[in-house]
């Protein structure tokens, strides 16, 4: 396989009454990457997005898979999305949003092992007026090893925060829904892999 240089493929795109685009080239997850994977190169990562089914609702976010050149091999799996958290104006708000109202929100990315354990979240986007205590690493860490195989539940296996619930439930909601999306979709491209690999075996 020829070298590649980094690729994410897909511009960020603005979503209509949520505020400003995702931006999907978050400045730390290279370093985040590297971190986890030690002697990986930039040279030999390649991130590429993985297409989601046409029958699939488009949700707020990307799923990405991080193929290292050397080792031909997938190394990570990656979600990059926006949570939408309490309206913008307060959390106190018990009504349906009106037109040209938005949403307070955060971005957010998952990193996963290639057997869809969670390796590391990051929050790199706090736009809310609220909850911002979800952003702190030592809180984040309590979703490292979480699968497909386990259920998220806040006050059980993920810690509450008082002034936080909404962002709390919010981000769990989401870590635990992406995931199941992200197994499915790694479980085809390992299928695409073994493919490749049986291929070039003859």
């Amino acid at each position: 396989m020829n070298k590649f240089i980094i690729l994410i493929i897909g511009c960020a795109f603005s979503i209509g009454g949520f505020g400003q685009a995702i931006d999907y080239h978050p400045a730390q997850l290279l370093k985040d990457i590297q971190k986890l994977n030690g002697s990986v190169t930039l040279e030999d990562m390649v991130i590429q997005e993985i297409l989601l089914p046409k029958a699939r609702i488009v949700d707020e976010g990307k799923y990405y898979n991080v193929w290292n050149n050397t080792t031909e091999k997938y190394i990570n799996y990656l979600y990059i999305g926006r949570v939408n958290s309490c309206r913008a104006g307060g959390c106190n708000i018990d009504r349906p949003l009106n037109p040209g109202e938005t949403t307070e929100y955060f971005d957010y990315y998952i990193l996963y092992d290639p057997e869809c354990k969670i390796k590391q979240v990051r929050v790199y986007n706090y736009q809310a007026s609220h909850g911002q205590e979800v952003t702190a690493k030592n809180w984040l860490k309590q979703f490292i090893g979480f699968d497909d195989k386990s259920s998220l539940r806040v006050g059980k296996n993920v810690d509450a925060i008082s002034g936080a619930t909404i962002s709390v439930y919010a981000i769990t909601n989401d870590i635990e829904s992406k995931t199941l999306v992200m197994k499915k979709l790694i479980d085809n491209c390992q299928a695409v892999e073994l493919e490749r690999a049986s291929l070039s075996a003859h």
